[in-house]
């Protein structure tokens, strides 16, 4: 050990003992700092090489521990380390693993890795110049000892990963060093080591099939990048194919084998490759798949096939491109060759199996979308094909509809790869698979009531999968090409009259509603068919039906089906409103019985009910009295709730009444979606009902408690009359905003800036009064909020900060770009100071280029209202005391990324407004600029220069220059 270490040669047994994650806290304290103590020193680490080198410890966690504190120095230090400490690590490992070979119990696994993962480290960081001899000295030195062996093959996987796995990002050095490392290997040792994988995977193939599986993985692994002659010859292919047949290895070898099979490679190689593989395991037997049991397995194969099958199509693709017919042509029949395997792989009962083999499938169909003609074999594999995935489409007995797990999460994923390939299908022959669906749609609804659940709805599932399958613009499916819209329309009238919607099971209950939404348009070609699907949506196979799940779907495909079909629903309204009532009402939370349709779901039935009143043919007084007959039991269930809040003593039973209540007011809320403006609200008399419905709620405002919930479902609704009643609700937005700036949350104040925005851009002059009075009071609001202290480490008060004061600054830009500066001008000297301050401080202390951005638009709006001769007393002062400034410290600030698109942004609006600046004061500008910048060490050539940029008048030109000049600034 060097003499002038600065620690005992001897390890500190006390701190070692806190590496058991049992011991107590003040060990393992005392372990943590030893380890940063060893791991600082500068030779501290050779007592750890020492213990390891000699097996002076037993206990597996300070085993762990020296090769941690090992692997530190390795890849942290490793360049300022002696020529002795760098040969005292090759010797260390070298030792260590010479104690493995004699090792009755080998290490624990943890230590294994972590040992391979050194030696891997140091193997990057010394092959190329300290130890090319790393392989030939491993295994030399452990044979075929199996432990040794073991280590050997972990770490060749560890290399791997630090040198060619790609799913590692590597600096640009590195990526050059581990090109090198890569080439080096092919020269010198490569060969060496296939040869020490094929001794290891035939000695132990029978007696040790955990190291065998692993040095498959190692082959796997390697395949990718080394001369594929070493690997794809007889004595090899041959070894690996005996493998295939041998249950412990067969998994593995089929993995190495699809490896060999991926490797990138001239096509007419690879399609020599792949049908060569393909002869040995056809005449091995490989290909009798209904003979074999292990599903494993034959996951695992149908993986090689789809691999073999997929490199192929790619073989045909190049071939293709390049011309060669001949060549071609045999790739294609390659392709052929493969699809009876493919089908009986893509059929098979397994989904995984069948999953495994989609990818090949998906791309033959490609294939034969590419030729001009397909022959009689081709129409024979599409009809195949087809039929395999109608049929793989279907549920099974296990699937639990009521509570779907990950297995039938799987199902749903592997359903979504059966649609792509039926879309695919389509591209290939839309006839055949029209012809097809209406053959097995047909059959089963003329069976309906004796066939299996999961036949009825793969039926109807294919019938609608035909809606993108065969696409039609804005779902016209129903005009234009005679065939297709005869035989979809032949197919809608048998789903919706052969009474198949009383069928009783869930999947085909939805399956019907799906279906008969999807194809909403064919009701407007048969409407006699809509008084028979409304029923099925009213009763109990839709909105009443006994499944939550199904009501629940239901509530919103009956909405979109009254949307299209409005029209037609004029006889039905007041049938339909009446039996939907008890959907309709506020579900009192001190009720106890669940209510059939959820809050959420209720949405739908309201804007349902709103659709049906407001498009109907009734005169104005008819929709306004049922308009009201909707709203009313709303607007007294609230006024009661409202009543009975503040004596609710539990935050629980509080909660709940405010939810309830929020509830109420997005219902209303809910039912004024038909209407676009006032206009439309005027000529159905609903104008008044809505002003009802405002004052109803708007004491809400004031309710001491549960303020949160009750002033977002009333601001929202405020949004929503805005549109409905215009210039009507004015009056009641002062007070509303008195009580929404009281006792505020930031999430408050983000919420209610908008709505002040939206009567801003929506009411300009008209409400200048009101903003000129409510503007300090919001201001001071957010100041107040936006000072308050909050913890170092709190994220969400951070974000909310953010948030804020993004809202606050685009709520000054609504106000500066509606022209209405004398909402601001009004504000009185101080007031308006303190607030271009908070833009001067937006614009250049924080870090957010969105909020800088808007900060710039302000500031130049600002310049062009206030800028000028006849502008704000003592505002030229402030352009060149903090805004000409500010157009330059911004950009400047470290943090200020001119890599990132956001920021170019926002100092194309800074170079915008320094633009603006020198329209509106001229050669001034220019004068003080040529005094101002030498204080930021421009020189006065660069000053002069951008002086004369600023003045010619193309911004375009300004804008690159700026980019240009804060790069230059920044170097």
């Amino acid at each position: 050990m060097a003499c002038e270490s600065a620690l005992p040669a001897i390890m500190d047994e006390q701190a070692l003992m806190g590496l058991n994650p049992n011991a107590d806290a003040c060990y393992r304290q005392r372990a943590l700092a030893y380890f940063e103590q060893l791991k600082e020193s500068l030779d501290g680490w050779e007592v750890c090489a020492q213990a390891l080198a000699k097996g002076v410890y037993s206990d597996d966690h300070v085993k762990f521990f020296c090769f941690q504190v090992l692997e530190h120095q390795i890849k942290f230090r490793h360049g300022s380390l002696t020529a002795a400490q760098q040969q005292l690590i090759r010797d260390t490992l070298m030792k260590w693993l010479q104690a493995q070979l004699m090792n009755v119990h080998p290490e624990k696994p943890f230590i294994r890795n972590k040992a391979a993962q050194v030696l891997a480290l140091t193997f990057v960081m010394e092959y190329l110049t300290l130890w090319p001899k790393f392989f030939f000295d491993i295994l030399n030195l452990v044979g075929l000892n199996p432990n040794g062996v073991d280590i050997y093959l972990r770490t060749l996987m560890a290399i791997d990963a630090e040198v060619v796995d790609r799913d590692i990002l590597h600096s640009p050095e590195e990526t050059r060093r581990n090109t090198l490392i890569k080439d080096s290997m092919r020269g010198q040792c490569i060969p060496a080591l296939v040869e020490s994988w094929f001794q290891i995977l035939q000695t132990y193939q029978h007696t040790h099939s955990e190291l065998t599986c692993q040095c498959l993985e190692v082959v796997g692994a390697y395949v990718s990048w080394i001369d594929l002659n070493l690997i794809a010859n007889d004595r090899f292919v041959n070894l690996l194919l005996s493998q295939m047949s041998m249950e412990e290895l067969r998994e593995e070898a089929c993995d190495c084998l699809f490896e060999i099979v991926n490797k990138g490679m001239d096509p007419v190689d690879k399609t020599k490759l792949v049908e060569s593989l393909c002869q040995v395991l056809q005449s091995a037997g490989f290909f009798n798949i209904e003979q074999e049991e292990d599903v494993d397995f034959l996951a695992k194969f149908s993986r090689l096939v789809n691999g073999m099958g997929q490199s192929l199509v790619l073989s045909w693709t190049k071939l293709s491109k390049m011309g060669d017919v001949k060549v071609s042509a045999e790739a294609l029949r390659a392709v052929e060759a493969k699809v009876p395997l493919m089908l009986q792989l893509l059929i098979h009962e397994d989904d995984d199996i069948s999953a495994n083999i989609v990818g090949f499938c998906y791309d033959y169909l490609h294939v034969l979308k590419q030729l001009p003609a397909l022959n009689e074999q081709q129409k024979t594999n599409v009809e195949a094909i087809m039929l395999a995935v109608m049929n793989k489409l279907k549920y099974d007995d296990e699937y639990n509809f009521e509570n779907e797990g990950e297995d039938e999460a799987m199902f749903v994923e592997y359903r979504k790869q059966l649609k792509m390939l039926l879309d695919r299908l389509a591209q290939v022959s839309p006839e055949l698979l029209l012809e097809a669906v209406h053959r097995v749609f047909n059959a089963t609804m003329q069976n309906w009531q004796t066939v299996q659940f999961m036949e009825v709805e793969v039926a109807i599932r294919l019938l609608y999968m035909l809606g993108e399958a065969l696409p039609a613009s804005h779902g016209a499916h129903f005009s234009g090409d005679t065939t297709k819209t005869s035989t979809l329309q032949s197919m809608m009238r048998t789903l919706v009259s052969c009474g198949v919607s009383e069928y009783q099971h869930s999947s085909v209950t939805l399956e019907f509603f799906e279906t008969a939404v999807r194809y909403d348009k064919f009701f407007l070609v048969e409407p006699q068919h809509i008084p028979s699907v409304l029923m099925a949506f009213l009763d109990h196979r839709g909105l009443r039906h006994s499944s939550p799940k199904v009501r629940s779907r239901v509530a919103y495909l009956f909405s979109r089906f009254i949307k299209t079909l409005h029209k037609h629903m004029n006889a039905f309204i007041e049938d339909i409103l009446s039996r939907i009532q008890d959907l309709l009402e506020l579900a009192p939370p001190e009720n106890g019985f669940p209510a059939l349709l959820s809050s959420d779901d209720q949405l739908f039935m309201f804007e349902t009910a709103g659709v049906l009143i407001v498009n109907g043919e009734s005169p104005a007084e008819r929709k306004q009295a049922l308009m009201r007959s909707l709203l009313t039991p709303l607007m007294e269930a609230f006024r009661m709730l409202l009543a009975k809040l503040p004596q609710e003593a539990g935050d629980e039973r509080q909660a709940v009444l405010a939810d309830c209540l929020s509830h109420a007011v997005g219902f209303a809320s809910r039912t004024s979606k038909v209407f676009s403006n006032k206009q439309t609200v005027k000529q159905c008399g609903c104008s008044e009902v809505y002003l009802d419905c405002l004052q109803t709620f708007l004491p809400a405002l004031s309710c001491p408690v549960q303020r949160g919930p009750l002033r977002s479902a009333v601001r929202s609704f405020l949004h929503r009359m805005i549109i409905c009643l215009e210039e009507e609700v004015l009056p009641f937005i002062p007070a509303a905003s008195q009580h929404m700036l009281k006792d505020c949350e930031p999430k408050d104040l983000q919420e209610f800036i908008p709505l002040v925005s939206q009567i801003t851009a929506k009411f300009k002059n008209q409400v200048s009064p009101f903003l000129q009075e409510i503007f300090m009071p919001l201001v001071m609001a957010i100041f107040e909020v936006l000072s308050r202290p909050a913890e170092e480490n709190d994220q969400t008060a951070a974000l909310e900060k953010q948030m804020l004061r993004r809202s606050y600054f685009t709520f000054i830009q609504t106000i500066a770009s509606s022209g209405m500066n004398e909402v601001m001008a009004s504000q009185g000297a101080e007031n308006i100071e303190r607030v271009l301050f908070t833009i001067i401080q937006g614009a250049v202390d924080f870090p957010d280029p969105i909020a800088q951005k808007t900060c710039f638009i302000i500031l130049s709006r600002l310049v062009e209202l206030w800028g000028g001769k006849d502008g704000l007393v003592g505002f030229p002062d402030f352009i060149y005391k903090h805004i000409v400034p500010a157009c330059f410290m911004a950009p400047l600030k470290p943090t200020f990324d001119l890599s990132d698109a956001q920021t170019v942004l926002t100092l194309s609006e800074c170079t915008l407004t320094l633009h603006m600046i020198h329209l509106k004061r001229g050669p001034e500008c220019i004068q003080f600029l040529q005094e101002y910048l030498p204080s930021l060490q421009v020189s006065a050539e660069i000053t002069q220069e951008l002086c004369q940029v600023l003045q010619q008048p193309d911004v375009k030109v300004l804008k690159n220059y700026m980019k240009v000049f804060f790069q230059q600034a920044k170097l």
